[in-house]
């Protein structure tokens, strides 16, 4: 069902002032809270409607919803994992932090994909984005642990998955990943584990 997006929009900023106002938990505040929030939501979302697309279809939004859930838990896992992994870096007397930048390849074309895609990156602990090459489709990123870049790229392919069918890409999560690029290509890995450092040998 295609409905006009900017009454969508209006409604969703109206649930989202409930949640940011705070309102006690009991029927009567929640209504009141919600029709404040339309009061000032329609408006806005109104004012702002060239911002966005004209039509939205709500049947393919509901359909959506549950990648946009997997998405939000994966990027949630990894949030967590990522903070103590770097913590875990700080604290090590050996500090094993081995800075990286590897340039990923993504399956994703359209705007709103490749920003959620860069700013999950930047919000990890641990890796940032640091550039889009327009001409390759591929985010430039680093990473503390260059030691294993595969490690760094992962979690990324992961939430491109759950990105390709939320923004509904051309490509499918069944088309092969594209490669990796490593910037300081094939490195000999061997740990001198006396000196603590890397073996050029």
């Amino acid at each position: 069902m295609r409905v006009r997006t900017w009454p969508v929009i209006g409604i969703v900023f109206a649930v989202l002032w409930v949640f940011v106002r705070g309102f006690p938990l009991t029927p009567i505040s929640l209504v009141r809270g919600l029709l404040a929030g339309l009061v000032v939501g329609l408006p806005v979302a109104f004012v702002f409607r060239r911002l966005y697309g004209k039509h939205v279809d709500l049947g393919r939004g509901v359909r959506v919803l549950p990648y946009a859930g997997r998405y939000l838990g994966a990027f949630t896992w990894e949030l967590l994992r990522a903070n103590l992994d770097v913590a875990y870096r700080v604290l090590s007397p050996g500090m094993p932090i081995e800075p990286e930048v590897i340039l990923v390849p993504l399956r994703v074309e359209s705007d709103i994909a490749i920003t959620v895609i860069a700013n999950s990156i930047t919000i990890t602990p641990g890796t940032v984005t640091l550039d889009y090459d327009d001409e390759t489709n591929a985010l430039y990123v680093h990473g503390v642990n260059g030691r294993d870049p595969e490690a760094i790229a992962e979690p990324i392919r992961t939430w491109e998955d759950y990105a390709l069918e939320l923004f509904d890409e051309d490509a499918s999560p069944s088309d092969p990943a594209p490669e990796i690029v490593v910037s300081g290509g094939e490195r000999d890995r061997r740990r001198d584990r006396q000196g603590g450092g890397v073996d050029d040998d």
